[in-house]
C-alpha cells in the first residue's frame, strides 16, 4: 500500500495578488469614463464608484417606486389645492 500524504500550501502571501483581466471599450466609452473621475483615481476607481452608486439608485427605487411616491413640491402643490391660505 503507498503512503498518501496530503500537502497543504499556505496561500497567505497571495492575499494581495488581484487577477486582472482586459475588457475593450471604444475611445468615447474610455472618454465618458473618465470624465466622472480625477486624476488621481484609476478606471477601476471610478467603475467601482460607479457601480456603487448604482446599487444605492437600485436599492432607492425599489424601495420607493415613483409610481407609489410624490415629490415634497407635487404633495405641496395638492394641499394648497385643497386647504388654501385665507387671506
Amino acid at each position: 500500500m503507498i503512503n498518501k500524504t496530503k500537502k497543504f500550501i499556505n496561500y497567505g502571501g497571495y492575499s494581495s495578488y488581484r487577477m486582472t483581466s482586459t475588457i475593450q471599450l471604444s475611445n468615447e466609452t474610455k472618454k465618458l469614463i473618465s470624465s466622472f473621475g480625477t486624476k488621481e483615481e484609476t478606471y477601476e476607481d471610478i467603475i467601482k464608484r460607479i457601480y456603487n452608486l448604482a446599487v444605492k439608485e437600485q436599492l432607492r427605487q425599489f424601495l420607493m417606486p415613483s409610481d407609489r411616491f410624490i415629490s415634497l413640491d407635487e404633495f405641496k402643490k395638492k394641499v394648497e389645492k385643497k386647504w388654501p391660505k385665507s387671506k
